[in-house]
């Protein structure tokens, strides 16, 4: 597992890969807090990719972090190996080192937390992606768990 350096100011983005929507979260070693970002619409390849690297141009972070969507049980299943195809294609197009968590509910937690701030229902399906993107990242900074897949 790889430790997360205290002290070192480097932004480090998230995504909860999706076939519709990615959604997006950044944050930075030094403060140890993910912020939701962006979410990009997944169904045309290229228009997908073109919006990821404009947005890693942007931020230039250090690592990047990919949920790996699980069953409640922890098996893996047809997503599952989407999500891994495209945490593969990200490290081989940027160079950058990409971790993996398990996003587990995510979406969910998501879902209540856009409730509970009255952005909840069709106008919250958006910010749900980047919302569920944040999650992940956050449980990568808070780190310490079996639920993250270091590479």
């Amino acid at each position: 597992m790889t430790k997360r350096p205290h002290g070192v100011d480097a932004t480090v983005l998230a995504f909860d890969f999706g076939t519709r929507r990615i959604g997006v979260a950044m944050g930075n070693t030094l403060t140890r807090v993910a912020h939701p970002l962006a979410t990009v619409g997944a169904s045309a390849a290229n228009a997908r990719d073109a919006a990821i690297a404009a947005l890693i141009r942007e931020w230039q972070p250090a690592r990047l972090v990919v949920g790996l969507p699980l069953y409640a049980d922890g098996r893996p299943h047809r997503m599952t190996t989407r999500a891994r195809t495209f945490a593969e294609s990200l490290e081989a197009a940027f160079g950058l080192p990409v971790s993996l968590v398990d996003e587990r509910h995510t979406s969910e937690v998501a879902s209540a937390q856009l409730a509970a701030a009255g952005r909840g229902g069709r106008a919250g399906r958006a910010a749900r992606d980047e919302v569920a993107a944040q999650i992940i990242l956050q449980a990568w900074f808070d780190g310490g768990d079996d639920r993250r897949d270091d590479r």
